[in-house]
């Protein structure tokens, strides 16, 4: 394993409601923005466990959501998923099966056009 030779912080914070529903998402890093934090409506976080082999996630988003923004989301995270898996696997043939569902998705949900 190599040795760390730097360290970044990663922050989110998020505002709840009364009712503990999220009213505000903001994100930051410790390397960058002069660790100032930045506004979002929703975030998707996955790690994997190391020892049980798990993942674990956090998904929430504001109540100012829209659909057609979850929409937009979901499909621009499908893209990057296909894409961080071939960089990850080098397989092709299921990256590219991955993308033309999310090209599906994104056509079906309006974000991309129809061809």
């Amino acid at each position: 394993m190599d040795k760390v030779v730097k360290t970044s912080d990663i922050t989110i914070r998020v505002g709840l409601n009364e009712q503990r529903v999220p009213v505000s998402i903001e994100w930051g890093a410790s390397d960058l923005n002069n660790n100032q934090l930045e506004a979002c409506k929703a975030m998707f976080v996955a790690l994997f466990d190391r020892n049980t082999r798990d993942t674990l996630r956090i998904d929430l988003w504001t109540e100012d959501m829209q659909v057609v923004e979850m929409d937009r989301f979901f499909y621009q995270m499908m893209r990057s998923m296909a894409d961080t898996y071939l960089r990850a696997t080098q397989n092709q043939a299921l990256a590219e099966d991955m993308a033309k569902f999310a090209h599906y998705f994104g056509e079906k949900t309006e974000i991309v056009p129809k061809e």
